[in-house]
């Protein structure tokens, strides 16, 4: 697929769709949505670069998303998830989104083995080297995260995770599994493609071909800021979640997914029921 040919004018296009979704999206905030059907809008931590952008798009459209995270570097020199940025996942948990681990250290689960899982991390300890997770191990990695969110949001998260890159083992998935954690992926349709090279992939032709193939029921994926994209995608969340509204899909977390667990978060539904079956 090429779109080199409509990189010319992108920024262009952004500002004018952008400027002309907002107001349909005020002026229609009165009626309430007919929904023909749902779909599940996750984030990624990213580097959080437009972190604050896409919380703004999300309160205009009054969306809830989920949100997928980990201990990602950011271009304030800070981590996602350090302490500071605490009023970020505060005020997001106040509105409504739903939250699960993306694992704490970012890291690639590479392929299973007789003692656990080989895992590279991206960041923190260890990065950049291929190590062996046992089970407890894996799930260490998951809980680290909602450890730091539980201490900046006051809840803990739902009962869902997403390997980086959605690569996730056999042997990776079931020690989630028996942490409490169900695995979530994305549609085909719904890989929005934010962590594609704009050059090739320009906004209107990811945007025209999401509004073109997504379809009821679908997971949709994309990042609170990626380093390599010289041309931000966040702003087309604005044009999607309106194109989207307007064919009639109504947008849900993955608390209200019908194929997955995540009604309440973690802590709360261990103490209810113990630990789920393998």
């Amino acid at each position: 697929m090429s779109g080199s040919g409509l990189t010319r004018g992108s920024s262009w296009f952004a500002r004018l769709a952008c400027a002309a979704v907002v107001a349909l999206a005020l002026a229609g905030t009165a009626a309430a949505q007919q929904c023909r059907g749902h779909v599940y809008l996750t984030l990624d931590t990213g580097n959080m670069r437009h972190a604050e952008e896409i919380a703004a798009i999300l309160r205009r459209h009054d969306v809830r998303a989920t949100f997928f995270l980990a201990n990602e570097k950011t271009p304030r020199g800070d981590f996602s998830l350090d302490s500071s940025w605490s009023d970020y996942w505060k005020a997001r948990a106040g509105e409504g989104h739903a939250f699960g681990s993306h694992t704490w250290r970012h890291g690639r689960f590479v392929a299973d083995e007789v003692a656990g899982v080989r895992y590279r991390p991206q960041f923190g300890d260890d990065a950049g080297r291929t190590i062996t997770l046992a089970p407890a191990a894996v799930c260490e990695e998951l809980r680290r995260v909602e450890r730091a969110f539980t201490a900046y949001a006051g809840r803990g998260l739902d009962a869902v995770w997403r390997a980086p890159g959605g690569h996730a083992t056999p042997r990776v998935l079931a020690a989630a599994r028996d942490c409490g954690f169900a695995h979530v992926g994305w549609a085909q349709a719904g890989f929005l493609g934010d962590e594609l090279p704009s050059d090739r992939y320009p906004n209107e032709l990811l945007l025209a071909r999401a509004l073109r193939d997504i379809r009821d029921g679908d997971v949709l994926m994309a990042h609170l800021g990626i380093w390599s994209r010289k041309d931000p995608y966040a702003p087309m969340l604005e044009p999607l979640i309106a194109g989207l509204k307007e064919r009639g899909l109504c947008f849900r977390t993955l608390r209200e997914h019908p194929g997955y667990r995540a009604q309440m978060p973690i802590a709360t539904q261990l103490a209810a029921s113990g630990p789920p079956r393998p």
